[in-house]
């Protein structure tokens, strides 16, 4: 499931709870006022009558534009393309909307209930932390600081008989306080929302970054066991097709011995005989996939060898003079592996960036410590890649390029395995592609 699609499914849920929840929170406070009074015609009672029409309406109109205008399943107006159609109004931008519609709704129930003695000033706090489940600390702020100048402005309007509480000709609790007390209140609700929008969205994306994770870990696992089937087909395919390779090099080079020449005779052989060393260069790429060799295991600084590889990719053609490149390498950090394994991990992932960038553009190249791992990024800003496509990128003959077995990160993803490394990526269409190298430090478990 994309972002889209999980977004678009949690605002379908807070829609759905916010009708059931303010249905029966309302529905209470009718039921306890009509014990208190004799009519159910009361004003009070039909303001109550009233707001539940109107939340009722607003989730249906609600309903309606994410079914219509915003379902990520949904296929485009007749006559565009897929893909074409442009959206004014986000899925994020109508969340925002709707729930900053919520903390006025909460105003007008606090207001119609009391206002400085109401005691659904909480409801403050409940649309705060479904705006950091949906939104993040960006959203839960927002909310916070709306409910907050609202309840202000309210309980001060309310204080300076400027606004008078709905069906009250005075709040007869609030006067009987001073303007301390009052303050007091309206601060502590305050702190109060900040302090929950700051808890709640810290616990969102706690939770958020733990899923990404484990997603990132199932991927990997599902990812590895792939390819280590696929490997272990390929390798005794690869020897099955190396050893009669060879012989039919072998034949074709005595017959160009032996037979007398002929140019358009010639002319084949050495096609045939240059179509025979590129199958046999395939194979070879096929048996390096299926069965990485071990190298020669050493422990090095991984800072230097990263900056020497670097160093080196500068001056190559793929990337002078068209691609700049930035760094935030240190050294101090080792490893333990083939070096040379991590020189060509290095080259293949540069130079898949150098070629994903069509004209001039940035590779950005960053080493960070996480856990137990060692951790480099490389990123462009390049033409980027699908959902679809990122799904198998690493399998073997996968490949965008015009050229190319489409070996080279099967390759990669193979060596990085065998030295018990990780390498994840990221990427989306039009803003470039993040590739993730993890390799572990000698002495983590």
């Amino acid at each position: 499931m994309n972002f889209n699609s999980d977004f678009y499914q949690k605002l379908k849920w807070l829609m759905f709870f916010r009708v059931i929840f303010t249905t029966l929170l309302l529905g209470s406070t009718i039921i306890l006022q009509l014990n208190e009074t004799s009519s159910p015609l009361d004003e009070s009672l039909l303001a109550l009558y009233g707001l539940i029409a109107g939340i009722f309406i607003l989730s249906f109109c609600y309903t309606m534009i994410l079914k219509f205008f915003l379902d990520p399943e949904a296929p485009p107006p007749s006559g565009r393309e897929p893909g074409t159609r442009k959206k004014k109004l986000t899925l994020p931008l109508f969340t925002y909307i709707q729930i900053s519609i919520d903390t006025f709704v909460v105003s007008l129930i606090i207001f119609m209930t009391g206002s400085f003695s109401s005691v659904f000033s909480f409801l403050y706090l409940v649309v705060i932390i479904y705006a950091s489940i949906l939104l993040f600390r960006k959203g839960s702020m927002v909310m916070a600081a709306l409910s907050s100048i609202q309840y202000g402005a309210m309980i001060d309007l309310e204080f300076y008989g400027i606004l008078k509480p709905f069906g009250m000709e005075r709040n007869l609790i609030i006067v009987e306080y001073n303007m301390s007390h009052v303050f007091y209140k309206i601060t502590m609700t305050m702190v109060a929302c900040f302090a929950v929008a700051f808890l709640s969205s810290l616990l969102s994306e706690q939770t958020k970054k733990s899923k990404k994770e484990l997603l990132d870990m199932e991927a990997h696992v599902k990812r590895v066991e792939k390819m280590a089937a696929v490997g272990e087909m390929a390798a005794g395919l690869a020897h099955e097709i190396k050893n009669p390779l060879a012989s039919l090099r072998g034949s074709v080079q005595l017959l160009q011995d032996d037979i007398p020449y002929d140019s358009e005779r010639d002319k084949l052989m050495h096609i045939v005989l240059r179509e025979a060393d590129r199958l046999n260069s395939l194979v070879s790429d096929f048996l390096l996939f299926a069965k990485p060799p071990a190298g020669r295991v050493e422990i090095f600084d991984l800072g230097d060898a990263l900056t020497e590889t670097v160093s080196l990719f500068e001056k190559d053609t793929n990337c002078c003079e068209r691609i700049s490149i930035v760094k935030e390498i240190f050294s101090g950090v080792r490893v333990e592996m083939d070096p040379a394994h991590l020189r060509q991990i290095l080259w293949n992932l540069l130079l898949n960036a150098a070629e994903a960038i069509e004209d001039n553009g940035l590779i950005s190249i960053k080493m960070y410590l996480s856990k137990e791992y060692a951790d480099i990024s490389i990123a462009d800003t390049g033409c980027g890649m699908s959902d679809e496509v990122l799904k198998t990128i690493f399998d073997p003959f996968v490949t965008k390029k015009n050229s190319g077995t489409g070996l080279g990160l099967s390759i990669v993803h193979r060596i990085v395995e065998s030295c018990d490394g990780r390498l994840d990526v990221e990427s989306e269409v039009g803003r470039g592609t993040t590739f993730t190298l993890k390799l572990k430090r000698p002495g983590s478990v």
